[in-house]
């Protein structure tokens, strides 16, 4: 089996992408093999790798699937607690936004939740 050809950060030829790339190009891998991979270095630790597609095999994304990665991005953006858009995704480590970690318990407002359902409270509490 042949090694993949390996390009330095930000060095990698015209033509290929990143999946992250693709996406903001509204495109998707397709079903194609790896071509090449690139490393960014880091001090200390072994380097970071991306794999890389080429951008002419790579096919549009569809609306179903655009739906459902924008859905599976608002619920890692949703707070358990205060049930708000933080705006970026939770920490797991944390598992709320950060001013509901921060805020003490008894002061946090819980979510109640429709009416008719019982008050939401999150997982460990």
């Amino acid at each position: 089996m042949a090694a993949l050809p390996t390009y330095r950060w930000r060095l990698a030829p015209e033509g290929l992408a990143t999946r992250r790339q693709l996406r903001a190009l509204g495109l998707r891998p397709g079903g194609q093999d790896v071509v090449a991979e690139v490393h960014r270095p880091r001090r200390r630790k072994a380097p970071l790798v991306a794999y890389l597609y080429r951008i002419d095999r790579a096919r549009p994304m569809t609306p179903a699937r655009r739906t459902a990665l924008a859905a599976a991005m608002l619920a890692r953006r949703t707070c358990p607690n205060c049930r708000t858009d933080a705006g970026y995704c939770i920490p797991r480590s944390l598992g709320m936004c950060v001013p509901c970690h921060d805020t003490p318990e008894g002061a946090r407002p819980a979510f109640q939740g429709p009416a008719g359902h019982p008050p939401f409270t999150p997982e460990g509490a």
